[in-house]
């Protein structure tokens, strides 16, 4: 039986989908993984340090500057845009069904007192929950969902959105590529030769918080 050239472990690696989609195919990955409800499992921060690393590529599709400043900023501008209609269309989305489901009915796997609790939450902490949720996988695909679920105010997301995506586009973006000219120049190590292990930090750093918290919170 011939092997599949394409295996399902693929899926998981960010340098798979720049070399094998390009600029076109992360853009979507970065709208999809908060614009589309299923986008959830896609690589995020992972994957704008990838890029980061080979934002001359990526650019270079659309126009080539010939300079890696010009470049690394037309990638970022590129994402921010992605980013922010991916977290619009998800706050649409939660705010389309957010009527429905505060009148739907209790069920086994549905409880009204998390949507109030939620709604609580996203009036206190709502800025900070939609900045700081761009920086942490799984939470930043439902945090404008809920959002838009609970009613949070459209102007102050907007505003938010924006904040996040560019604070979370240029960070991982910049870091990956002067990362990768710092390692290679000062050390001669080369970051494209060891991705596993950067994306397998890159995933630890950005859950160990999330998982911390949920091993230590009180019951409230």
């Amino acid at each position: 039986m011939l092997e599949l050239a394409i295996q399902w472990k693929d899926f998981l690696n960010p340098e798979f989908y720049i070399q094998h989609g390009g600029l076109w195919l992360f853009l979507f990955i970065v709208f999809a993984e908060t614009g589309l409800f299923a986008g959830f499992f896609l690589p995020g921060d992972s994957l704008l340090f990838v890029a980061g690393i080979y934002s001359n590529e990526l650019a270079t599709e659309l126009l080539n500057f010939n300079n890696d400043v010009f470049n690394l900023l037309l990638l970022s501008l590129l994402v921010i845009g992605a980013g922010v209609l991916g977290n619009t269309v998800g706050y649409w989305f939660g705010a389309a069904s957010g009527k429905y489901l505060f009148q739907r009915k209790d069920t086994f796997l549905f409880k009204k007192k998390h949507l109030f609790a939620a709604q609580e939450f996203y009036d206190k902490h709502g800025a900070g929950a939609i900045v700081f949720a761009r920086f942490l996988p799984i939470i930043r695909t439902f945090a404008p969902i809920i959002a838009g679920v609970v009613g949070m105010d459209k102007q102050r997301f907007s505003l938010y959105n924006i904040v996040g995506c560019i604070a979370w586009a240029l960070i991982m973006l910049f870091a990956g590529h002067y990362l990768y000219k710092i390692f290679l120049e000062r050390f001669d190590f080369n970051l494209k030769e060891h991705l596993e292990v950067i994306v397998l930090g890159i995933v630890f750093i950005t859950t160990a918080p999330v998982v911390i918290k949920l091993a230590t919170k009180s019951k409230k």
